[in-house]
């Protein structure tokens, strides 16, 4: 049985909602422009949460735009700047799954369909309004007779539709989730990685904070391993804002505390601490999933270098305390969760990667033991893996090893590379 998937548009596909960067356009020197700006986010908001019908929204919002053909043209260049994230990176995904992607969308096709063809998405299966234009090319108003243009829409067309297989609705808005209140799809996914509506999640069958996250729960094809959203990042102490939001805009699940709290000790991935905080050996070698610390400043006598090297934990700090960098580290971080950049450690010996595209990348830290690489590659010759590229870095306690290896192979080979002796940590980077 296929399975099909239905895309919203706005603020899923989009990281924005595209009638208000419209508005932004078209009445850019209108004098009251940012009290109608309010307004029609308000409409917006309103009809995502259920609070006023869909075609009363529309209506109201389509009136207060002032827009033309022109400004479509302006919109369509900045949408394309705007795709969320997680779907850009996924790209593959829709090509692969071209013939059973639907977008379906309350916006029109007039700015939608520019904007994901490029995701090999059929223009076959894309749904949503047209605007009608008068002989200036002014848009004054939509065809009221297309069903998305009505409350429940979505659902009278999939019922027309009548897709055959199972169906997977993604989306952040009520009309999307009455796709499910309906019976129309098999589970409703409330995305936010953009925007989150309380009164859309909490009637989820599962709050999907990015792509990565709904392509890992229905085990998909994915660009990278592991959610970032699952990857749980402790910032501790006075830290800047602009490092926290480095981290939270690359899609870690961030929590900023004064201290480090027992209840984190076991789950927590990633740590950033202010300058002047300490960590203890006696929690730190209790977090075992812990794959990099950032400190902002000189981590001498702060924390062990050695009890996090032991554990396979990079380390970057800034012995300088460069004020004006306030994101540093935190990119550092990223760069090691994202591609297996050690590039600046403190602890770790630096190796800087470029992206192996049509690959999957693995790390093997392990103890710096004779053998344990020949132990790593007979893995690889047993699964008959080919290999990419292989690369290994070293200091006098471990061994940092980053293998590129075709997308296709036993997926038993991973249970066995993390059962090599000496092995500190193992994981599929992408």
């Amino acid at each position: 049985m296929k399975q099909f998937y239905i895309i919203d548009f706005d603020s899923t596909f989009t990281q924005v909602e595209a009638l208000d960067e419209l508005a932004r356009i078209s009445l850019k020197k209108h004098p009251d422009r940012e009290a109608i700006y309010k307004k029609i986010e308000d409409l917006t908001n309103l009809a995502m949460e259920g609070k006023l019908s869909f075609r009363e929204s529309l209506s109201s919002r389509i009136q207060l735009l002032a827009a033309n053909r022109n400004h479509l043209k302006q919109l369509i260049t900045r949408l394309k700047k705007k795709i969320s994230l997680s779907f850009s990176r996924n790209k593959n995904f829709f090509k692969k799954h071209t013939d059973t992607i639907l977008i379906v969308s309350g916006g029109f096709k007039e700015f939608i369909v520019p904007v994901v063809l490029p995701y090999y998405i059929r223009k076959e299966n894309i749904y949503a309004n047209t605007f009608i234009f008068d002989k200036d090319d002014q848009i004054i108003g939509y065809d009221d007779m297309n069903p998305l243009s009505k409350e429940g829409g979505k659902v009278t067309l999939l019922k027309e539709l009548n897709l055959p297989g199972d169906i997977y609705g993604i989306g952040d808005g009520h009309s999307d989730f009455q796709l499910k209140e309906f019976g129309m799809i098999k589970k409703f996914y409330a995305f936010t990685e953009n925007i989150e509506r309380k009164t859309v999640a909490e009637k989820a069958d599962h709050v999907t904070p990015s792509f990565d996250e709904f392509l890992y729960v229905n085990k998909l094809p994915r660009a990278i391993s592991y959610p970032k959203n699952r990857i749980l990042c402790l910032v501790i102490g006075d830290v800047p804002d602009l490092a926290i939001q480095t981290l939270k805009k690359d899609g870690f699940s961030i929590r900023h505390k004064t201290s480090f709290e027992e209840k984190y000790v076991t789950n927590v991935g990633m740590m950033l601490l202010a300058n002047g905080e300490r960590l203890d050996d006696t929690k730190l070698e209790r977090a075992i999933k812990l794959k990099t610390i950032g400190y902002l400043g000189n981590i001498k006598q702060k924390l062990s270098h050695e009890l996090c090297t032991d554990m396979g934990i990079v380390v970057f700090d800034d012995p300088k305390n460069n004020p004006r960098n306030a994101e540093f580290i935190a990119k550092r971080m990223i760069e090691f969760i994202n591609k297996g950049h050690t590039y600046l450690s403190s602890n770790f010996p630096n190796l800087q990667l470029p992206r192996m595209e049509n690959a999957h990348r693995l790390i093997h830290i392990h103890k710096n033991i004779p053998g344990i690489m020949a132990q790593i590659n007979q893995v690889f010759a047993h699964h008959n893996m080919n290999i990419a590229g292989q690369f290994l870095m070293t200091n006098a306690q471990i061994r940092y090893v980053i293998t590129d290896v075709n997308t296709e192979y036993d997926k038993q080979v991973l249970k066995d590379l993390k059962q090599i002796d000496h092995t500190i940590k193992f994981r599929i980077l992408y």
